[in-house]
């Protein structure tokens, strides 16, 4: 049996460690990949009754048939909301409508007490084409935290810098 140098086992397992870091940060051929979408950022004025008016930012995305939406608002949060402890419901406009493709999520980051509200990823189905706007009817936009309080909100305007259109 061979002695190893403790020098030289320290190189040979740096070496193998390094293999294997590369192996997992090479992109993988079946990785999913995000299709473009445009625009990626649009804003839109919401309504959310006895809390007032909010501008909602909205992040698109897609993987797929997947839409993806994050969110952003300046709705502020009296009290603290720990991370995950929110959901959110975001109704668009599917092509003119008067059909909505529907966006659901129960993820949040911890946000502390007045800050403004994030969600996402929100997710719901979309086809190659599909033009995803506000949508100004009633159950537009929907959050609930803690499982018992909910704020709704309703958009008062179309998205700017105009609607999402997926590939």
């Amino acid at each position: 049996m061979r002695r190893t140098t403790p020098r030289l086992r320290a190189t040979a397992v740096a070496a193998g460690c390094a293999a294997l870091l590369a192996g997992a940060m090479a992109p993988s051929a079946t990785a999913a990949t995000a299709a473009p979408v445009s625009p990626t950022t649009a804003t839109a004025p919401y309504d959310c009754g006895v809390l007032g008016g909010t501008r909602i930012t909205l992040h698109a995305a897609q993987n797929g048939t997947t839409g993806i939406i994050t969110l952003g608002s300046d709705l502020t949060v009296a009290v603290p909301v720990p991370a995950h402890s929110m959901s959110a419901v975001l109704r668009l406009e599917k092509n003119g409508g008067p059909g909505t493709t529907t966006f659901t999520g129960g993820s949040n980051p911890a946000i502390p007490a007045g800050a403004g509200i994030e969600s996402g990823p929100l997710v719901g189905t979309v086809a190659p084409g599909d033009s995803l706007d506000s949508y100004l009817g009633s159950g537009a936009l929907r959050f609930v935290l803690f499982g018992t309080v909910t704020v709704s909100c309703a958009a008062t305007a179309k998205q700017a810098p105009g609607p999402f259109v997926f590939d």
